[in-house]
């Protein structure tokens, strides 16, 4: 869902059709595998499902798959981009499912959501790295000493509590 370019010489999972790391760099894999998120033990299903998919696509579309690869890694990266499309459409059968991966992979990549935050920005997350996250200050804390749109935000109002609640 976020391409990027393969691990090594020989990776067939990852298409290479995007400089940089993507979402397997980025630790999509350990995100959708946290135990709080209860989902690790569906991937192997979910796996089933796309490679289901997969083999449907390629019969439709007159496509032979290598037998020795699951078939979605199967298949070019023309391919599985068209394929995702069609799985991700509205009213697509698991639509639900498919956009629940998507989400969780680009979470991996634009935030490092399994992560703490400021730990991945130092360790050089490869998706916080790519876009260029800004580093924490020394105490682990976002500073942002220029006003957003080069404008001051409004004053805090009076009534507000220390924990930024309107009074």
């Amino acid at each position: 869902m976020v391409p990027g370019e393969k691990r090594y010489g020989g990776d067939v999972a990852i298409a290479g059709a995007a400089p940089g790391p993507g979402a397997v760099q980025a630790g999509a894999v350990e995100l959708l595998n946290l135990p709080d998120l209860g989902i690790g033990i569906l991937l192997p299903e979910l796996a089933l499902l796309v490679n289901t998919r997969a083999l449907a696509y390629a019969a439709t579309h007159g496509r032979v798959l290598l037998p020795t690869q699951p078939p979605f890694v199967a298949l070019r990266f023309t391919d599985r981009t068209a394929l995702a499309g069609e799985l991700l459409t509205p009213g697509a059968p698991d639509r639900q499912l498919y956009v629940l991966l998507a989400l969780f992979a680009a979470a991996a990549f634009d935030t490092a959501a399994h992560l703490h935050t400021a730990a991945a920005v130092r360790q050089r997350h490869p998706g916080l790295a790519w876009i260029g996250f800004p580093v924490p200050d020394a105490d682990g804390l976002w500073r942002f000493p220029d006003y957003s749109y080069g404008r001051r935000l409004a004053s805090e109002h009076p009534l507000t509590t220390p924990g930024g609640h309107p009074a």
